[in-house]
């Protein structure tokens, strides 16, 4: 028998990332980037996050808002493939799924008591800006940590592939608190993994500026950074 559920956002994320492009293919490849996580007011009870600040780590459960379809296919071509074989579904992390529901791990940097009530700081998400959350459940190391767990297409872990080449006076453009994190985002090479042509200009948007850059092997080259809209 068919069910269906409605569920709650309970908060949203806030994070550097305008536009899906640059965003980590992970959570915790870019330990650098910071982000909040603001609940809606009728979650923004301190008692509910009573005993978090015991965890180092938490798990988010969140919507791909921007990856809702009406249909869907079994089959999907992950990135990491390079976008030329397909794999079923349920063996990806692929946005595009019957329930478009994603699954983050994420470092607590603080749990900060605001005007909107309390807002947890994290390290290390891959979320748009705005990402609608559904829940947070605090992580485990003994129950969600498998050491011999076997990871299929994506056992060999992603890790920097590009030596980033940023000029000085383009990077000073930069919120110094980002630039850290902008340097790790770049060296992950946010191309789509399908596109290798060494003059073509690719650009996102990040912390209130748009970067345009090349890649030419293994270095990437900031040909420009100007303020966002520009």
């Amino acid at each position: 028998m068919s069910q269906e559920f409605s569920m709650k956002v309970i908060a949203r994320i806030h994070t550097d990332f305008s536009t899906k492009f640059g965003v980590p293919r992970q959570s915790g490849l870019v330990e650098a980037l910071e982000s909040t996580v603001v609940f809606e007011p009728e979650y923004r009870n301190p008692d509910a996050l009573r005993g978090l600040e015991g965890f180092s780590h938490l798990w988010l459960v969140w919507v791909f808002d921007q990856a809702i379809r009406e249909t869907w296919s079994p089959t999907v071509r992950p990135p990491r493939l390079g976008g030329n074989q397909r794999m079923g579904v349920f063996a990806t992390r692929s946005p595009f799924r019957p329930n478009p529901i994603g699954l983050s791990s994420v470092q607590i940097q603080e749990i900060r008591q605001t005007e909107e009530g309390p807002v947890l700081v994290l390290r290390g998400a891959d979320l748009m800006n705005g990402t609608p959350i559904l829940d947070i459940k605090p992580y485990i190391p003994y129950a969600d940590a498998h050491p011999d767990a076997v990871g299929g297409f994506a056992a060999t872990p992603a890790g920097e592939t590009l030596h980033v080449m940023i000029p000085e006076e383009l990077l000073g453009l930069v919120p110094e608190n980002r630039r850290e994190a902008l340097r790790g985002v770049l060296a992950q090479d946010p191309r789509p993994h399908y596109q290798q042509d060494p003059d073509r200009v690719y650009g996102f948007q990040f912390a209130g500026v748009e970067v345009r850059f090349r890649v030419d092997g293994a270095k990437l080259y900031v040909l420009d950074i100007r303020p966002e809209g520009l």
